[in-house]
């Protein structure tokens, strides 16, 4: 494929994928506004967040034994369409309910959206070029940080909580339409995932464990980020109007530290640039969130927040490429964005139950939460530490051989 041609599937990609994250971002920060608008508790925050995640994951299982067989571009608007309708039905709401349906509306079309656009580029984009590929377009999470949060709740303070949901809808519907005449076709192959696969995957330790350190991983982030703007303007006084300059700080920071990440962890290895972010986290939901009053400042508490989950979240997802087989990749890949999906929420629906609303808008419980995040930090540093150890194994007790192993005679 030509260099111009593959640019621009590559950053048409992106645009979806910006979208899909910022329709999944903005809910958290934009809690606060509907808690009061739809007479919502503030410590039900955390279920909202959950829905969409458990929705997501569910329609991801799903959607890995059939999405090969539909043309990509095709499967990719139906579920930006669908996305767009879910998040437009969110606008709305008019109670807890009603706003729990929509979220799980939109988070049955835009957890597939992810995999189909990550499948695009791979399909696309030759291996030796791919890494770059998609970093552009993993890059959606830091730049809908600094542009479209930002940008959302500038529009909740001119309409309402309602104003954004429209927004994001008719953005979606822009960028389908865009993705329509910018994508190729792209003809329909055979499902590589079948149950054969799945019950191979599930037989291999190195599988498991890389699955139980994603899992602790993403769970115990989302026992805290639902909770953080709810948190932060109740508990810590900070302005509801500024906000957009936290989220803005913490995506800038976020954004270097994706780009310098990758290259510590070539140099230091997975396991230790994970152990580094882990502890960093452990400190700062300690000094932000556990202790009273807190060590930081509330834009200083986004910055370190953002920047150690980002650096966290990138090398165990570093880590984990390195557990399948070639042939097995794309099924682990799907059965990952379901883990993921499923541990995001589940973080978020016990944060649900272990916080409480106080007086003035405020949550009871905050310490609670933070314990728990911290004590699981050092639960992924040992899973962690247990996958590295299981890609040293020369051959796994299940699976046999992996693709390069070789026995003392040097034959596969």
């Amino acid at each position: 494929m030509k260099a111009g041609s593959e640019s621009r599937i590559v950053w048409t990609v992106a645009a979806v994928q910006f979208v899909n994250v910022i329709d999944f971002m903005m809910v958290m920060p934009l809690g606060p506004r509907f808690a009061r608008a739809l007479t919502i508790s503030e410590s039900d925050l955390g279920a909202i967040g959950g829905a969409y995640t458990g929705a997501a994951a569910i329609s991801g299982l799903i959607g890995a034994f059939f999405l090969d067989r539909f043309d990509r571009r095709r499967a990719l608007m139906v579920v930006m369409l669908g996305l767009s309708i879910g998040t437009a039905v969110g606008g709305f709401a008019t109670g807890f309910g009603t706003l729990i349906a929509a979220r799980i509306l939109a988070g049955f079309f835009g957890g597939p959206a992810t995999s189909i656009a990550l499948s695009i580029v791979t399909d696309t984009v030759p291996e030796a070029r791919r890494g770059q590929a998609l970093s552009k377009v993993m890059g959606a999470f830091s730049i809908a940080s600094i542009l479209g949060v930002p940008a959302g709740l500038k529009l909740a303070e001119i309409g309402g909580f309602r104003l954004p949901f429209f927004g994001i809808a008719a953005l979606c519907l822009v960028t389908t339409a865009v993705g329509q005449m910018l994508l190729p076709a792209m003809p329909p192959r055979r499902a590589r995932f079948d149950r054969t696969t799945l019950s191979t995957l599930f037989q291999s330790k190195r599988t498991l464990t890389s699955y139980a350190v994603t899992a602790v991983m993403m769970a115990s982030g989302f026992l805290v980020v639902p909770n953080i703007a709810a948190y932060v303007q109740g508990n810590l006084g900070f302005p509801e109007r500024d906000l957009p300059w936290a989220y803005l700080a913490g995506g800038f920071a976020s954004a270097f530290t994706m780009a310098i990440g990758g290259r510590l962890i070539d140099r230091f290895g997975s396991l230790v640039v994970t152990a580094l972010a882990c502890t960093m986290l452990a400190a700062v939901i300690y000094g932000g969130f556990i202790h009273t009053p807190p060590y930081f400042s509330v834009i200083l508490i986004f910055v370190l927040f953002m920047v150690s989950m980002s650096l966290r979240n990138l090398s165990v997802n570093t880590l984990s490429t390195k557990v399948p087989r070639p042939h097995e990749r794309a099924g682990f890949m799907s059965l990952q964005s379901c883990v993921q999906h499923m541990a995001c929420a589940l973080g978020a629906f016990v944060s649900s139950r272990l916080l409480t609303a106080g007086p003035n808008h405020t949550l009871v419980g905050m310490s609670v939460v933070g314990w728990a995040c911290v004590g699981l930090q050092f639960v992924v540093i040992v899973i962690s530490a247990i996958v590295e150890r299981n890609l040293l194994r020369p051959v796994d007790t299940i699976l046999g051989p992996r693709l390069g192993d070789t026995n003392e005679g040097g034959k596969p």
